[in-house]
């Protein structure tokens, strides 16, 4: 992939492009919907749509068990579900003459990364703005604003500004980027305070909707807090951000911070316990199940269960080749993805590492009395020599599972002027008696930073994709690929331009059949009209 320039700064590369989004959006003319996101220059140079409408072919198999205490499978997190398997049990678009829809979320930044949907369908989101995080309740048809809250400026943004330094921003997963929806349709997340609050929305008297703070759980007493804000640019303490929360079996909410500490709180009495993993850091998610919850670090995967005062208690740690620096396409030194607990035939947990040469996809047997020698299924390269990581979670299903190349990807400057990532996704399948694993397919799909999904309905991989362009468009398209075969069945352009790069933002499958991407303007979305 062609690297940036070293006669540019990339601070300044960063600030340039950033500027030249917000010009394009407050500057474009008036679109069809004065919310829309606007399409940068050469949109009408390339394809709207490749490729042919895909029969629905349904994959067999048993998707992940229900968690308690989360929304329904599909509707419920970033990943999906649980267990971290990036499916859903209904449908996407086949590629019926889809067309494509946008909501821009501010004048700068409203990419609107994990999306949730309520018992109702509607849509519950959090949306990052240059100005603050926002929560949003939004109509999945139309992708207006119902209600709106509003959460504290997170401190990497704070940093960006006043130091020139966007890969504040870029590489940072705190804040609320990861929140959940529970089996109440409250969302829950861990602010820029380091507090989990717990939100329901609700209609008042005059029909209108609006957020409510349900409940809040202060975890300042546990983690650092010197954080960068306005009136403390130059703090001298330590502050620690909480990246992500879970709840467990019995409804405890599991929290995990950029440092290394592992928390609990328990809702019912406001306990909150914790312990830190020294030297390591988490910058991913994690997943759950009945048999405990699983943990990626830099340096190891973990699983833990909660002592009967709620003390997480590491139940197994097993470390894993981390190499020698953090690659283009990662956010840090260590494995880009939350784990994956999946099998038909055993219990297992996926990862990746960070080797060097070539990244390895990671089977484990998860059970807590498994000897240290069988812990590990098998460990498969994936991807070209010195081109390979990912910094997504993997789809699992069945036996099987797909991972993605992310290398050459960074933030919102890496692919402007038509470039892109080598790119590639391949499946691998664990093998029925569990001695191993073995490669199904290999595919060229360039997907340079999101997380794809399966629609186990109809058996298609949707990933959001961007090939290289001699004319310099930037063009983004959501990208349909078989499960079965790796074969690309279609592909339908969403957008031209910075605004359309969804910068670490998931794909994610509505009930309604609607493929929704956030992208760095807000959100879009996909959808079959026929």
């Amino acid at each position: 992939m062609p690297r940036m320039s070293r006669s540019i700064p990339r601070t300044a590369l960063a600030l340039a492009v950033t500027v030249t989004a917000v010009a394009a959006t407050l500057a474009a003319p008036g679109p069809a919907r004065a919310d829309d996101i606007p399409k940068a220059p050469g949109h009408r140079l390339v394809t709207s749509y490749e490729g042919a409408p895909a029969a629905a072919r349904p994959v067999p198999g048993t998707p992940p068990p229900q968690h308690p205490h989360l929304a329904a499978n599909g509707r419920s997190g970033m990943h999906a579900d649980a267990a971290g398997s990036g499916t859903y049990p209904w449908s996407g678009p086949l590629g019926k003459r889809p067309e494509a829809d946008s909501e821009k979320m501010a004048a700068l930044g409203g990419e609107c990364a994990t999306v949730t949907f309520d018992r109702d369908g509607r849509i519950v989101t959090v949306c990052g703005t240059f100005t603050g995080f926002l929560v949003k309740l939004l109509d999945p048809k139309t992708l207006d604003t119902l209600a709106e809250y509003k959460l504290p400026q997170r401190p990497s943004t704070v940093e960006a500004i006043t130091r020139l330094d966007f890969s504040k921003i870029f590489k940072d997963t705190s804040g609320g980027a990861y929140s959940y929806l529970d089996d109440k349709d409250r969302l829950v997340l861990a602010d820029s305070r380091q507090h989990v609050i717990r939100l329901a929305h609700e209609r008042t008297a005059d029909g209108d909707w609006r957020f409510v703070v349900d409940k809040e759980w202060d975890l300042t007493a546990h983690v650092p807090h010197d954080c960068v804000t306005w009136s403390n640019l130059y703090p001298s303490g330590e502050c620690d951000p909480v990246t992500s929360v879970m709840p467990d079996w019995d409804g405890r909410i599991w929290w995990v911070t950029r440092q290394g500490r592992v928390g609990t709180v328990d809702p019912a009495t406001g306990a909150i316990r914790s312990i830190r993993l020294d030297g390591e850091e988490i910058q991913n998610s994690f997943s759950v199940a009945e048999d405990g919850v699983s943990i990626v670090s830099d340096h190891a995967l973990y699983s833990f269960r909660a002592a009967p005062d709620g003390t997480p208690e590491i139940v197994w740690r097993e470390t894993y080749d981390r190499g020698t620096g953090t690659k283009p396409g990662s956010v840090n030194q260590g494995s880009g993805t939350t784990p994956d607990l999946f099998g038909a035939r055993d219990d297992y947990v996926a990862i990746t590492d960070n080797a060097d040469d070539r990244m390895n996809v990671l089977v484990y047997r998860r059970g807590a009395d498994v000897p240290g020698g069988r812990r590990l299924v098998c460990e498969i390269p994936v991807f070209g020599s010195g081109a390979s990581t990912t910094d997504n979670s993997l789809i699992s299903w069945g036996d099987s599972l797909i991972v993605e190349n992310n290398y050459g990807y960074e933030n919102i400057t890496s692919l402007t002027l038509g470039r892109s990532v080598v790119g590639g996704a391949t499946r691998i399948d664990v093998r029925e008696d569990g001695s191993g694993c073995d490669t199904v397919w290999e595919s060229d799909v360039r997907a340079p930073s999101t997380v794809p999904k399966l629609s186990t309905a109809n058996g298609l991989l949707y990933f959001y994709t961007k090939e290289p362009s001699s004319l310099g468009v930037d063009a983004w398209y959501l990208t349909a690929v078989d499960f079965r075969t790796g074969e690309t069945r279609w592909k339908r352009l969403a957008g031209t331009g910075v605004a359309y790069d969804n910068n670490w933002a998931p794909v994610t499958l509505g009930p309604d059949g609607t493929a929704y991407v956030g992208v760095f303007n807000g959100l879009v979305a996909v959808r079959d009209t026929r």
